[in-house]
């Protein structure tokens, strides 16, 4: 009981308990690193509502928020052994892809945006299902 009360106990004790390729995420980076992606999804939907003209600096802001979108997702993906927070595994992955591929298209001449629009609707349909 003594022990349980110190605050890196925990941390020490995850050292030993999971394989070396476990990736742990703490309630409070997965919260910071929700909310950077967050403020990202929303300049994406910015840069997106500027939809009548397409611009090379549109073009520039949508492949900017996507990098970021994706650098951060990236550091969200589970490891191989799984992560702590389970939808982290099963569908991280898949949206690291669905950026991706939107980057891609957004990166053609002219661009296309549409695979851009869908990314915020998978962070929606996931939220949705693990609340």
């Amino acid at each position: 009981m003594l022990i349980s009360g110190c605050s890196d106990f925990a941390g020490a004790v995850r050292t030993i308990t999971y394989p070396p390729d476990f990736k742990y995420v703490t309630g409070q980076e997965l919260r910071s690193r929700m909310e950077q992606m967050a403020f990202q999804l929303q300049l994406l939907d910015q840069a997106l509502a500027e939809n009548n003209v397409v611009r090379p600096a549109q073009q520039q802001q949508v492949l900017g928020s996507l990098g970021n979108i994706r650098r951060i997702a990236s550091n969200l993906q589970a490891g191989e052994a799984g992560s702590s927070h389970p939808f982290l595994q099963d569908f991280m992955k898949e949206f690291v892809s669905d950026v991706e591929q939107a980057r891609n298209t957004a990166a053609l001449d002219p661009p296309s945006y549409y695979f851009a629009g869908r990314v915020a609707g998978g962070c929606v349909n996931c939220h949705r299902v693990n609340r």
